[in-house]
């Protein structure tokens, strides 16, 4: 939780996916001050300068989660925690995320602006060992769920999930993002598998591309089509380009409302963690994208 304008879009979708499938819901702001503050002997812990700048931190942490509980309260969700952290954003979420089944983040703001350090997706999907769910910042922060007599919510709510496109690349990655994405998946109505450029990797994705993917699907219940595409190649080596791209264009084409996308980079610096393909579809996302690495 912090304090951006569609930050109370996370808490509805938090809540909506906790009414569908049972879950407790925490609610986490950081003062963004680094735990390894406390363990550098120079810093002294008395000073009554540091004391009122970790007052303002606090208190602005506090304020992010005012409206938490009240927002819980009315949407049905009465299995909640809250708590104000002293950490970075990245860090400490990816320490209370290694205690939990997803991670719910925001959008960087589109003036450039982020929710976070730039690379808090990056952070949290490495250090948490939970798959991440980035909610858009066009999201609806307002909206009542209604909840039938099974306990499944209304459609009234901004909920991920009724069409779901995986974005498959026959990579680890791409396959963690689906396995976590399995209980959401369950209850798509339709899902679609996008495949871009597998004559790159005839090895990876076999003579039928997605077929095992399908197959995989099918034996958890779950019915799903496959789109192929392939895109532009460039330059004289003819590398393919604007993967992001391609798959944001099926998303927008089918009318989907998830992506599932396996994270995956080529460095270890953090601000180049995320692959080029993940950070296209992060900063030109309009519908929310689930990740695991």
């Amino acid at each position: 939780m912090d304090e951006a304008p569609h930050s109370a879009a996370r808490v509805l979708m938090a809540a909506d996916l906790a009414l569908q499938h049972g879950a407790h819901v925490i609610g986490v702001a950081l003062t963004g001050v680094s735990r390894f503050l406390y363990q550098n002997e120079v810093v002294d812990d008395e000073d009554p300068n540091l004391a009122q700048h970790l007052d303002v931190l606090r208190e602005r942490a506090r304020r992010a989660l005012a409206d938490f509980a009240p927002q819980l309260h009315a949407l049905g969700v009465h299995s909640f925690e809250q708590r104000v952290l002293d950490d970075e954003p990245g860090a400490g979420l990816a320490l209370v995320a290694r205690h939990a089944d997803l991670a719910v983040v925001g959008q960087a703001l589109p003036d450039g602006r982020p929710t976070g350090p730039a690379s808090f997706p990056a952070e949290v999907l490495t250090e948490s060992g939970c798959p991440v769910l980035v909610v858009p910042c066009t999201a609806r922060p307002r909206g009542s769920i209604s909840v039938t007599t099974a306990g499944v919510a209304s459609s009234g709510a901004p909920a991920p999930g009724r069409h779901v496109l995986i974005a498959w690349n026959a990579s680890k990655e791409a396959a963690r993002a689906v396995r976590e994405a399995l209980p959401l998946l369950a209850r798509a109505e339709k899902v679609t598998l996008a495949i871009i450029d597998a004559d790159l990797r005839p090895a990876a994705f076999g003579d039928t591309p997605g077929a095992d993917v399908l197959a995989w699907l099918a034996r958890h219940g779950i019915t799903a089509d496959t789109q192929v595409r392939q895109t532009a190649r460039q330059g004289l080596l003819k590398r393919p380009g604007y993967v992001g791209e391609a798959l944001l264009m099926l998303a927008g084409e089918g009318g989907c409302d998830l992506m599932v996308l396996g994270a995956y980079g080529h460095s270890r610096f953090r601000e180049t963690l995320l692959g080029g393909v993940t950070r296209t579809v992060l900063e030109t996302m309009t519908v929310p994208v689930l990740m695991a690495h």
